[in-house]
């Protein structure tokens, strides 16, 4: 690929058709996932390779808990143990992890990743890889408004204050705007995912399901935002 290609200074993910991909194979669901779960350690590494400074994905949203006892039981598993061996190795790299979403339901094993991994890499300098888990757009925003009020109640900051750049300093994480958001399996709609940060996004909706979309896939979607005219509400 071409090196002086336009680079996404922050790419978000919606990890969407690992049930799909595994239904297809006559898998379980819990296989779609862990094999969801692999596909995005290589292709996480491929993408900060590639320049991306912020990389966000949808790993979980406040919606799924409404999925069936096991499999949100082997999610959770899934991020208490494998994604904290996952992390430990980016710790070394010198990624930054942060979490985007509510604590309340994710049962303590999961919590206490967050905490380690969050604490761990905290002064790491490199990339950051944001991890959406109990996440929802609209949730995001309620908690931030919430959180602005406090400190309106409170005195330190006056309602004059508030302004989008305040907000957005108060949202789970202080990230740069989303400029590329990909949604795997051909699904064409954001399921509540970074709503205040997808405001000026390019949206690319490719068919592959998330456990194939891997490294040339995400060539592909780079060359489909080279195509794009950014223009940000002007001319």
């Amino acid at each position: 690929m071409n090196d002086e290609i336009k680079i996404p200074n922050h790419v978000a993910i919606i990890l969407d058709g690992n049930r799909r991909w595994a239904r297809k194979r006559g898998m379980t669901p819990q296989e779609g996932h862990y094999h969801g779960f692999t596909n995005l350690e290589n292709l996480a590494d491929y993408i900060f390779s590639r320049g991306v400074k912020v990389l966000s994905v949808y790993a979980f949203s406040t919606e799924n808990f409404s999925r069936v006892k096991e499999e949100v039981d082997y999610l959770m598993n899934l991020f208490a143990v494998a994604f904290k061996r996952y992390f430990e190795k980016q710790n070394k790299k010198n990624i930054r992890i942060v979490f985007s979403g509510r604590r309340d339901p994710l049962p303590k094993k999961v919590l206490n990743m967050i905490d380690d991994i969050t604490e761990k890499t905290k002064n790491n300098t490199g990339a950051i890889f944001n991890i959406c888990v109990n996440y929802g757009g609209r949730a995001e925003i309620v908690d931030t408004a919430k959180k602005l009020c406090q400190k309106v109640t409170s005195g330190e900051i006056s309602i004059d204050d508030i302004d989008e750049d305040l907000f957005t300093t108060n949202l789970y994480n202080c990230l740069p705007p989303v400029d590329l958001m990909i949604r795997t399996s051909g699904e064409l709609r954001l399921s509540n995912f970074l709503l205040w940060e997808n405001a000026y996004a390019e949206f690319y909706f490719p068919q592959v399901e998330f456990p194939d979309f891997d490294n040339k896939e995400f060539d592909i979607a780079l060359i489909e935002y080279n195509k794009r005219n950014r223009r940000f509400g002007g001319q």
